[in-house]
């Protein structure tokens, strides 16, 4: 794939481009699916594509390639070339970063026994089991092994490469056509990969949702489980890139230096974190990837950049280049001191919620959301789980929820499935005054 690279940068600079970043993906997939308590579709797939990022006085595109002859490569190119120099100048524009850069190697991103792995049903069923033995009736879901190569070349004299390796799954139990729930595990590497613990905790959701009453509307005090607090946070982390803050998708904008979260609220993005989905040794640029405070005690401390919107900023790279925006890698929610038990005790009457899809905004700059509950969600009464609620939508403000969290289990959880792109490390999250809404069909 480096040559393929070093021959698109080469036909690059004869065409007059300036900055250009070639990056080039290869991945083998398997996707082991279940559902009714049996395995029904087993898949593999292996590909291979080049992402390309190229400037020309100051006017900036991308495309994909996913064939790599030198025909197709020229007629690419060219067709890029005309297509940016129709484009305005982004006078804001300051370039990418200058290599070479040294790396090191990040523990827990590869393991050849996920590589290797011939039968991965043992884990799917492992996770069946579990569920059907915590009450669950029928349970379905999808299992993911992944093996990434990734070779970056820059017209700044970078040239990296990493290797990684994936495996994860997501488990859903039901009991009847309401009462469900969900539960994931996903690891770098095999050792620290537990299916059954997934199954386990959607089987005991499942269950402890048997016969929901409808949800009333109001302000509650909520727990959000690790699987819905991670929903949120995945949008909060594309709100921090300094791209959505300029382009108005983001509560953020203008606040750096604010305090916009409760006090005992710290959350990073930490891009060479062991044994966390989406680290990588270097980002789009080859600036090694590293740890980031986003948010100190409350405190807004910086947006997501790359090399040109630092120097916008006036600031350094956070090395969260993307080949077009800043991106999270692995957000980080700091834990705290609280066990989950401990959270329960502290609500008097409140919901505890287990997971949230179909989060949309009404207004990004304000930060005004809703999302729905999906799977079990419950209402507390002096610390206890009373009884299962239906039909609700938690309607409320990020920046509201932030500033009203008031207590963080110390257990941090990885989540990563379709609804959590960057993973989110998160614990139990208890937030005071959340609005709920009956949910309308």
């Amino acid at each position: 794939m480096f040559e393929i690279n070093k021959l698109i940068l080469k036909k690059a600079k004869e065409l007059g481009f300036g900055d250009v970043v070639v990056l080039s993906h290869e991945e083998s997939r398997r996707q082991v699916r279940f559902a009714n308590n049996e395995i029904t579709v087993a898949k593999n797939w292996h590909s291979r594509k080049v992402e390309l990022f190229a400037e020309y006085e100051k006017r900036i595109g991308s495309t994909t390639l996913m064939t790599f002859d030198e025909g197709t490569i020229e007629k690419t190119l060219k067709a890029l070339l005309a297509s940016v120099k129709s484009l305005a100048p982004k006078e804001d524009y300051y370039g990418i970063a200058e290599g070479p850069f040294k790396y090191r190697d990040i523990p827990e991103t590869f393991d050849r026994k996920i590589v290797e792995l011939d039968e991965p049903n043992e884990y799917v069923e492992s996770a069946i089991n579990a569920a059907l033995e915590e009450g669950a009736k029928r349970v379905a879901g999808v299992l993911y092994t992944d093996h990434n190569k990734l070779y970056l070349s820059t017209s700044n004299g970078v040239e990296a490469s990493d290797e990684g390796t994936g495996i994860e799954i997501s488990v859903r139990a039901f009991i009847g056509d309401e009462e469900s729930g969900h539960g994931t595990s996903s690891s770098r590497v095999l050792s620290k990969f537990d299916p059954e613990n997934a199954g386990r905790k959607a089987g005991e959701i499942a269950k402890l949702a048997v016969s929901p009453i409808q949800g009333e509307a109001g302000t509650f005090d909520v727990i959000f489980d690790p699987l819905a607090f991670a929903n949120l946070m995945s949008y909060m982390s594309f709100m921090a890139s300094a791209f959505a803050v300029e382009a108005g998708f983001s509560f953020l904008v203008g606040k750096l230096g604010q305090r916009i979260a409760h006090e005992g609220v710290t959350i990073k993005d930490i891009g060479n974190m062991p044994n966390a989905y989406g680290t990588r040794k270097f980002d789009d640029e080859g600036v090694p990837t590293r740890e980031t405070t986003i948010i100190e005690n409350g405190e807004l401390r910086t947006y997501l950049l790359n090399t040109s919107m630092a120097k916008k900023y006036k600031t350094e790279t956070t090395a969260n280049a993307g080949l077009i925006m800043p991106r999270a890698w692995n957000i980080y929610v700091e834990p705290g001191n609280h066990s989950k038990e401990e959270l329960f005790s502290e609500v008097k009457h409140g919901v505890y919620i287990t997971n949230v899809w179909y989060t949309r905004f009404q207004n990004y700059v304000k930060g005004d959301f809703s999302t729905i509950p999906r799977d079990g969600a419950f209402l507390i009464k002096n610390g206890e789980i009373e009884r299962p609620i239906r039909n609700i939508r938690v309607s409320d403000n990020m920046q509201h929820i932030l500033e009203n969290i008031v207590a963080l289990g110390k257990e941090l959880y990885q989540i990563h499935w379709w609804e959590v792109d960057p993973p989110v490390f998160t614990p139990y999250v208890l937030v005071r005054d959340v609005g709920i809404t009956k949910a309308t069909k």
